[in-house]
């Protein structure tokens, strides 16, 4: 069996919309922090050098949001009715979907912002691939080159509405691409809602989750040093965060070499 991480860090060094703040208590902070709540709450005398090599444990605390690194998008992200139902969130969803068989459609040829049926059609020609129930789906449009930076949020490619309820009609229930949204960036999203005021437009991947229930990952890498398309399964279970519309998932192909 060979492991291939599929997931982008939580990294705080790195540019993102919302910055990533995070607060590091060393183990030598950790020993000092921790003889004070001794001397405070237990009125003892303990130090520091008491503790093997003054150190004690450390401690990180993170501020961020559920939709930084690679993350699992939850129904209840995409609106707060469906038409199927309340919209779950990501501690309600099923642990199944997020294990199973996977393929890689290869999108880093594409010259639009917007993919439609016909690339994806064409991308699973290119490999002679069917798709089954219950395969998640993984795109890749080369975004990953622009992680860390500014433009990994503005130029990527994504899916339209049409090409989610194509993947979905085949029993796809879990959709991942590398890039920041399953959708095209916001400023092409904006600019041809200016032009046509087609309230359509917008979001269109995400939306079609109000009436079909399904998830996205997003903010995958690594999809390249996948040997094969297809042939493997991927494990991509997403942190249980009560009542959030994502959380983070440490997504990994899991190959039977």
């Amino acid at each position: 069996m060979r492991l291939i991480d599929l997931s982008s860090p939580v990294d705080a060094s790195l540019f993102e919309p919302d910055p990533v703040k995070h607060e590091i208590l060393t183990p030598a902070d950790g020993a000092r922090h921790m003889s004070a709540e001794v001397r405070k709450h237990l009125g003892l005398a303990f130090t520091p050098a008491s503790l093997p090599d003054g150190e004690f444990l450390s401690l990180d605390t993170l501020t961020l949001t559920t939709h930084t690194g690679t993350h699992v998008d939850a129904p209840s992200h995409y609106g707060s009715k469906a038409t199927y139902g309340p919209p779950r969130h990501i501690d309600q969803m099923p642990l199944e979907w997020f294990f199973g068989d996977a393929v890689v459609l290869d999108l880093t040829t594409t010259h639009s912002a917007v993919v439609g049926v016909g690339g994806i059609e064409q991308a699973l020609a290119d490999i002679d691939y069917t798709l089954e129930a219950h395969d998640i789906v993984l795109l890749h449009t080369g975004a990953q080159r622009w992680a860390g930076t500014k433009r990994y949020f503005t130029d990527f490619v994504g899916i339209d509405g049409a090409a989610v309820e194509f993947l979905l009609d085949r029993g796809v229930r879990v959709i991942g691409t590398d890039a920041f949204s399953l959708d095209a960036p916001f400023g092409k999203i904006i600019e041809r809602y200016q032009q046509s005021a087609d309230q359509s437009v917008l979001w269109p991947a995400h939306f079609v989750g109000r009436e079909r229930e399904y998830c996205q990952i997003e903010r995958l890498t690594n999809l390249d040093a996948l040997p094969r398309p297809y042939g493997f399964r991927l494990a991509c279970f997403p942190v249980k965060v009560a009542g959030a519309g994502a959380g983070w998932a440490r997504a990994v192909a899991i190959l039977d070499d």
